[in-house]
């Protein structure tokens, strides 16, 4: 095992053709140490990561290990030097166990070339009891939680002995609880020495954990922070200017309820009640906010009304009109604007081009297609005039959707439903994955949808994006609507409600002694995945 005292990356410059993705870039990483990278998507952070981890060959510049000059040719090389990467979107085969995962590409072997998986396994239990992972070594991975699956990635990385662990934007995909526990785990991991490159742009969980802080800007290191500086200082070095950190509207002038949902029921494959009974509705320019826990019912609400969903009881009204039944194109063409949770999977293609991916639900219809001709020239100059309106930072609209960072892919399905007229207007974890500085545009373009009188529901696990935006709020529970409150609710009391505690029983759990407890966990729950 070589054991990595120190990482130093020293005038990292990475070219994509005419694209400077990293521009003479030097950081050092020292034993012990939790370095934050800190920047907005597209800033060239997972870049500079990939170029060390092998993935990419730097332009120029050079990586020195415990002062040594190195040259990766792959991950393999990266590994060997002691330096393991957990990408954002993890490296595992679904299909087999945990143990499997961790031995892929280097299975150990009995005589006679068969493979052996018994010290793969006793060395999972032995990482998984040191630090407290809890992973089962025959669990299939399909089967685990994201949390628990970002587990079994980082504990790939320390069975192959890395001393340097990289951490690609990892509470992306997280749950709020899940997001405290990986927190949790960093600090344990560095009082075992393991040094910590940590990618992201919340900042609140970076004060939580760094030690040091690097910030890129468009390629560039701008500048090094200390953990205690304020969010304020800490997003104006991300964006180059300054960021507000609270949404600045107006109250909202709500019209005529236009949007009502009544007793909706969602039934999934097993049986279970995933949508038990919700009733609700939207006026013309009011943000309604539903909170709630990841996993209670939000994914299957936003499904049924979308008409994805088989499996529904109840009714969908949008202007008196019924939109249970219809097919995703029908509901789409009734004025409904939709961004989905999984912008990957269900948002865009990512093979197709940006021009295409910001036309998918008008594909068929004037001005860019007549009959059965589509006219490119149209699509294009739609691209154009959207990219420029909702700052995506691309070079051409020519480009693969799937190439874009995750803040620019988001920004490229809100132009797409944004684009058009719109009667109801839906999004589901608007800002997941979404730097400050796009956070605070997306915000906006969202509220000023509001004031033109279109109901919009947001789906949000983000206590604070709900408590910023809404008007209105739903908190949803185990598939139940434990009530609807104003926006000016507390998050305590919000706390309670997301553990399913209407807000009637509220005094009443006081009084009893238990909503200290509660409020505590209720809290951490919401809070964990905070932007700030």
């Amino acid at each position: 095992m070589v054991r990595v005292l120190k990482l130093e990356l020293r005038g990292i410059t990475k070219r994509f053709g005419t694209l400077l993705a990293n521009d003479h870039i030097d950081v050092v990483v020292e034993p012990g140490q939790i370095h934050c990278l800190l920047g907005e998507n597209g800033a060239g952070k997972s870049t500079l990561m990939n170029v060390l981890y092998g993935l990419y060959e730097p332009s120029e510049g050079e990586i020195l290990v415990d002062g040594k000059p190195v040259s990766f040719r792959g991950p393999g090389d990266a590994m060997e030097a002691g330096i393991g990467m957990v990408h954002q979107h993890f490296m595992l085969v679904p299909v087999f166990t945990v143990a499997e995962n961790v031995a892929l590409g280097a299975e150990p072997t009995k005589a006679a070339g068969f493979l052996n998986l018994d010290e793969t396994r006793r060395r999972i239990k032995e990482i998984s009891d040191q630090y407290g992972f809890d992973v089962e070594p025959d669990a299939l991975v399909e089967d685990l939680p994201v949390g628990v699956q970002q587990r079994v990635e980082i504990i790939k990385a320390l069975v192959r002995n890395a001393k340097v662990l990289i951490l690609d934007e990892p509470t992306a995909v997280l749950t709020p609880q899940e997001t405290d526990e990986l927190l949790d785990i960093m600090r344990q991991l560095k009082s075992g020495g393991t040094s910590i490159v940590f990618i992201s742009h919340k900042l609140r969980e970076v004060k939580a954990v760094s030690d040091t802080i690097t910030v890129i800007r468009r390629g560039k290191v701008v500048g090094t922070a200390d953990p205690a500086a304020s969010t304020t200082e800490l997003a104006s070095m991300m964006v180059g200017r300054a960021v507000s950190l609270t949404l600045d509207k107006a109250p909202a002038q709500p019209k005529e309820k236009t949007f009502e949902v009544r007793d909706l029921t969602v039934i999934a494959p097993n049986g279970q009640h995933v949508v038990d009974g919700l009733s609700f509705d939207i006026a013309r320019g009011e943000i309604l906010a539903v909170a709630g826990v990841q996993g209670n019912g939000q994914t299957e609400l936003t499904e049924a009304i979308l008409g994805l969903q088989e499996r529904v009881h109840g009714s969908i009204l949008l202007d008196g009109q019924e939109l249970l039944g219809r097919t995703v194109k029908e509901v789409l063409n009734a004025g409904v604007g939709f961004v989905p949770e999984d912008r990957s999977v269900d948002g865009l293609i990512g093979t197709f081009s940006i021009a295409e991916n910001l036309i998918l639900d008008r594909y068929d219809q004037p001005p860019f297609a007549k009959g059965i001709s589509m006219s490119p020239a149209r699509v294009l100059e739609n691209a154009k005039t959207r990219i420029e309106e909702f700052d995506v930072r691309t070079p051409s609209g020519a480009l693969a959707a799937g190439t874009l960072s995750g803040g620019n892919q988001q920004k490229v399905v809100m132009a797409r439903e944004l684009s058009r007229p719109l009667r109801l207007f839906i999004a589901s974890q608007p800002t997941r994955g979404v730097d400050v500085g796009s956070i605070e545009f997306l915000h906006k373009r969202i509220v000023a949808e509001r004031d033109q009188g279109t109901p919009v529901m947001i789906i949000s696990t983000e206590l604070d994006e709900v408590m910023e935006l809404a008007d209105r709020i739903a908190v949803l529970y185990k598939g139940k609507l434990v009530g609807v409150v104003p926006a000016g609710t507390s998050r305590d009391v919000l706390g309670l409600m997301m553990a399913g505690i209407p807000p009637e029983e509220h005094v009443h759990t006081t009084q009893a002694g238990k909503a200290a407890d509660t409020t505590t966990i209720s809290t951490s729950d919401a809070e964990g995945g905070d932007h700030v």
